[in-house]
């Protein structure tokens, strides 16, 4: 199993181990400090002086996924992160919190309102209300030479949104790519669709690991890739 990266720990939560990572709660997620003010008896408990250590849940995390099942992400900490499809800030936020700047693009009014409040609290998030196929509409925002893109988005070209938004990545960068089988087609074979979606992605990037992620996600597949 690859190692966690500098600010992910796996601690103890009700009784069972889970990833965390240290920030403002923001999807309802257990916290140690709720542990601690619901269990007066342990006036030990270890606290932190960064915040709160609050899990992260790989049922709601593709990104998640990828690191419990040991996946080699490449990620260490204090990276530059691109992260494409933020949503409403559920994995990003957890992202915000070990990485280094992080570019959180969602397309959606709804969720990025969501977004935005994930970063009050974290001054490292950057949210971007832009399309992820478009990305010379944020061309302007992001750094070059991003040290990892993460991409988490529901639309049919996965594998084109990718390789569009390979421009950002530095040369020893890594794509961290979650592939949504019924997003690119509902009528066909998963592993047919993953078939069809590496073998585009292999037009800019060489895939280093692809695992499915059906212990946590039906119909998905993570990828570890870096830029040709």
């Amino acid at each position: 199993m690859s190692e966690l990266p500098t600010g992910v720990q796996r601690r103890e939560f009700d009784g069972t181990e889970r990833l965390a990572t240290q920030g403002e709660p923001v999807y309802g997620e257990p916290t140690d400090v709720q542990q601690t003010e619901s269990a007066a008896a342990h006036q030990n408990s270890e606290s932190s002086e960064d915040g709160e250590w609050r899990a992260w849940n790989p049922n709601r995390s593709k990104l998640g996924a990828m690191l419990e099942l040991g996946m080699d992400t490449g990620l260490a900490g204090g990276e530059t992160v691109l992260y494409l499809g933020a949503a409403s800030g559920t994995t990003v936020s957890h992202v915000a919190d070990f990485a280094g700047p992080t570019y959180a693009v969602e397309f959606a009014a709804r969720p990025a309102r969501d977004l935005l409040e994930a970063a009050e609290s974290r001054d490292r998030l950057f949210p971007l209300l832009k399309d992820a196929r478009k990305p010379e509409s944020y061309a302007h925002v992001v750094e070059s030479d991003v040290d990892v893109i993460v991409q988490d988005v529901a639309t049919r070209g996965q594998a084109r949104v990718a390789l569009e938004n390979r421009q950002f990545l530095a040369d020893d960068g890594r794509l961290l790519l979650a592939v949504k089988a019924r997003s690119e087609d509902v009528t066909r074979e998963p592993t047919a669709v993953f078939e069809d979606v590496q073998g585009e992605l292999e037009e800019g990037y060489e895939i280093v690991e692809a695992e499915r992620l059906e212990r946590y996600h039906t119909d998905h597949l993570g990828i570890v890739a870096r830029p040709k």
